[in-house]
């Protein structure tokens, strides 16, 4: 069932909660949910690569200039960019309702559903405004540039968690049935590393007015007063209803108590626990940088070319492998007892098959 939206409640300002996963970004957004006026939002996924289309789209739409379509209608990014935003927030606002009758429907049908929890609940009210939306995607992490062109209102709130916590919860996860975030402790203590850096990078450049650091041991060791400081952040009245799904463990690893990793220490062991001293014990506030703004600016662009490219570089390369493929064929039916040079390029193309696959992999920010 969708809804008329009434404007004058209704706020462009999502609340994105970003970090490295198993951090407690899907508790926070739950702790969020409850509030009067946020509808809580599964994890989307979508939007971070959106918004590079968008840029991709807006770039083909205005390369000749006033010859263009967008160009000669003096359109400007801006502009184009909100008008998608300003769709996705609307909609997703007016699907509210549709929103708690799929999760009522997907709690009646799964009796150990934590959204049977009256702890966890879309909306609490008919009456509640919901004005506004929060999404807990932890890999917009390397998103949080992109995600401003569509939302410029949006905030984003960097769940710190201990390395040592999060890694444990990395190795562990599979086991509970979930997805295998990491193969070994290396990549876990990498993965924190990249999500972690991006965050810090964008609270750098726009200043924590725009993303707001947040430690999950004050999450949960001091809550009432650690949401009443994130709620006075977002500019919404405290309510204590965001507090109680911190009363329930949902999403867990159930991490044993006596489980320790087994690697020997990396080099991105010594490097996370560097950058989790220093951001847990500096809690200063941070303002806006230009230069790391237009550091994060390049990084999109650069995806968005490596995007609008990739199946240019993929056509190459099948392109190569087939002329390596056809020179090893004539060579094995004109020397069938030569090995070595057959070797030789059977490595080659193994080679440029791996390249293949990495190049049609999008770089991370």
């Amino acid at each position: 069932m969708n809804i008329q939206l009434d404007t004058t409640r209704v706020m462009n300002k999502p609340i994105f909660i970003v970090g490295s996963p198993r951090s407690g970004t899907s508790i926070l957004t739950w702790c969020l949910g409850q509030h009067s006026n946020i509808l809580v939002q599964e994890e989307s996924d979508w939007l971070g690569r959106f918004a590079l289309d968008v840029e991709a789209a807006y770039q083909s739409g205005t390369h000749r200039g006033e010859r263009s379509q967008l160009g000669s209608l003096g359109v400007q990014r801006p502009e184009f960019f909100n008008c998608f935003g300003d769709a996705i927030n609307n909609l997703i606002l007016q699907h509210r309702y549709e929103r708690r009758r799929i999760a009522l429907e997907e709690a009646m049908a799964t009796p150990a559903s934590d959204l049977r929890l009256p702890a966890f609940q879309t909306e609490r009210s008919d009456s509640d405004p919901k004005g506004r939306w929060v999404d807990g995607t932890p890999e917009y992490s390397f998103y949080i540039c992109g995600l401003r062109k569509l939302f410029p209102g949006a905030v984003f709130i960097h769940l710190l968690r201990d390395v040592k916590s999060v890694v444990r919860s990395m190795l562990k996860f599979k086991q509970t049935g979930g997805p295998a975030l990491v193969e070994n402790e290396q990549q876990a203590y990498d993965y924190w590393l990249r999500t972690v850096r991006a965050c810090f990078k964008a609270e750098r450049a726009y200043g924590s007015r725009v993303v707001y650091r947040m430690l999950y041991c004050d999450l949960v060791g001091d809550s009432a007063r650690t949401l009443r400081l994130l709620l006075d952040f977002l500019q919404e009245p405290y309510e204590p209803a965001c507090l109680e799904p911190l009363q329930h463990r949902i999403n867990s690893s159930n991490v044993p108590p006596d489980f320790t990793p087994v690697d020997p220490q990396t080099g991105q062991e010594v490097e996370a626990r560097q950058l989790e001293a220093e951001l847990m014990n500096d809690r200063t506030p941070v303002s806006p940088s230009g230069a790391i703004a237009a550091e994060l600016e390049a990084e999109f662009e650069k995806r968005v070319h490596h995007n609008q490219n990739v199946n240019k570089y993929h056509r190459r390369a099948l392109r190569k492998i087939a002329a390596l493929e056809k020179q090893l064929e004539q060579l094995r039916c004109e020397s069938p007892g030569r090995l070595k040079p057959w070797q030789r390029w059977m490595h080659r193309r193994q080679h440029l098959c791996k390249s293949v696959r990495s190049e049609r992999i999008s770089p991370q920010e």
